[in-house]
């Protein structure tokens, strides 16, 4: 029996392997990731780039778990609303995942998606792992 494939599946790109950049918990248990550049991504991205991209998700994680008077106010009303209020407002931490979401959907259109890469947001990942996908040059390897 002959296999079909459509044209977009024709049109994407093999995954050719996968980098995880993993937590660092020297800090404690604080959202923060490693920032020593992998060895895998040396060919297609630049040290400096990276380092720029995790310390921007630090410092982005670090403002969403920042505890203050907002915070404060957004517990005490959950409680006095049996937490009611979260079905029409968001919080703090949402609001900032929102912000990390569209920053990394930035980067990857600007930055990542450019050199064959693709950065995954570290909530899909449950926080545990910053995930670069790196997919095989095509342009390379015309021979398939």
């Amino acid at each position: 029996m002959a296999e079909t494939h459509s044209l977009q599946d024709l049109q994407q790109p093999a995954v050719s392997s996968k980098v995880f950049v993993q937590r660092d918990y020297s800090s404690g248990t604080i959202c923060r990731f490693q920032t020593k550049f992998p060895s895998e991504l040396e060919s297609r991205l630049d040290k400096q780039q990276f380092e720029e991209t995790i310390q921007t998700l630090n410092n982005l994680y670090a403002e969403a778990e920042k505890l203050g008077g907002k915070s404060y106010l957004e517990g005490c009303l959950a409680c006095l609303s049996a937490y009611t209020i979260f079905l029409c407002m968001e919080t703090h931490y949402e609001k900032v995942l929102k912000k990390i979401a569209r920053y990394i959907n930035d980067q990857n259109e600007k930055i990542y998606a450019p050199k064959g890469l693709l950065l995954t947001d570290p909530i899909e990942r449950g926080l545990r792992v910053v995930e670069f996908t790196i997919f095989e040059d095509r342009s390379i390897d015309s021979t398939r």
